[in-house]
């Protein structure tokens, strides 16, 4: 494997660039994943590498992975350079370049049992990535992103994610485009919204297929989507807390909406 220990290393200047910047990323279709577990995530989720690259002196710890993916370019950065690069600063030993895939929303398939979570308009990198750690969690079978507002292969998101971005079918879609998907597909729409005629979460049944739907933390969900749902559902708080993150609300529906799918199976 080649040696690279300089800034101005073609290699080294395309890994930087597609890390800093989401243009670069979406004109290449290619994005960096960092850390062997995020990677070995990825190739689960049938994503292709473009090449690997291992902070010097990890080569023999990385050995069968290499001899696994010795069709891939493979390069060792010098420990140095290794850590000016990395997002995580000491903690990984290992990047890679991966290729995007589509995400179109006609390429989407689901089933009939299936549990969906909608993110509607999410603009926090962190938040995505915990939504997708708690979606696999709850063995949730896809994740639509509706209105996308930030790089779905944001260094972040796949952080946060601990790589459970990469093992979910993922579409990303306008509103408009993700309602009649769901439409179509007899899809039921269960939307997070403070309404009139809210039902409490855990009075709700999630018959499937069933999509869950949730907003942003600062608006909440946008009008189409509270004028689509077949049932809007509401959290109930005390008194002293009118809000709940995001992250933690979404995960309290999930987990429902699989109880509920379980309890089905069994009886």
């Amino acid at each position: 494997m080649k040696l690279l220990s300089s800034n101005k290393n073609p290699e080294i200047k395309r890994l930087r660039l597609l890390i800093q910047k989401s243009k670069a990323r979406k004109k290449q279709g290619l994005f960096v994943i960092e850390g062997q577990r995020e990677i070995e995530k990825a190739l689960k989720g049938n994503y292709k590498l473009d090449s690997l690259f291992l902070k010097e002196g990890s080569e023999e710890e990385y050995f069968e992975f290499l001899q696994e993916n010795n069709q891939i370019a493979q390069y060792v950065v010098s420990s140095s350079l290794f850590e000016q690069i990395s997002i995580r600063s000491g903690s990984e030993k290992s990047l890679a370049i991966a290729y995007a895939k589509t995400h179109s929303i006609s390429e989407l398939e689901i089933t009939h049992e299936a549990l969906v979570l909608v993110i509607e308009a999410p603009e926090k990198p962190g938040n995505i990535g915990a939504l997708y750690r708690t979606a696999v969690a709850a063995d949730f079978d896809a994740v639509i992103i509706a209105n996308p507002k930030t790089d779905f292969y944001n260094p972040n998101s796949i952080r946060s994610s601990l790589g459970c971005l990469f093992l979910l079918p993922t579409a990303l879609a306008s509103s408009e485009a993700a309602i009649d998907y769901l439409k179509q597909k007899e899809v039921l729409i269960a939307a997070a919204a403070l309404v009139p005629g809210a039902q409490s979460y855990d009075a709700f049944e999630y018959p499937t297929p069933c999509a869950l739907v949730v907003g942003t933390e600062s608006t909440g969900l946008d009008q189409q989507w509270i004028e689509a749902a077949h049932q809007q559902l509401i959290i109930p708080m005390a008194s002293a807390v009118d809000s709940l993150n995001l992250s933690v609300s979404a995960g309290i529906l999930m987990y429902q909406a699989r109880g509920n799918k379980i309890n089905r199976k069994k009886h």
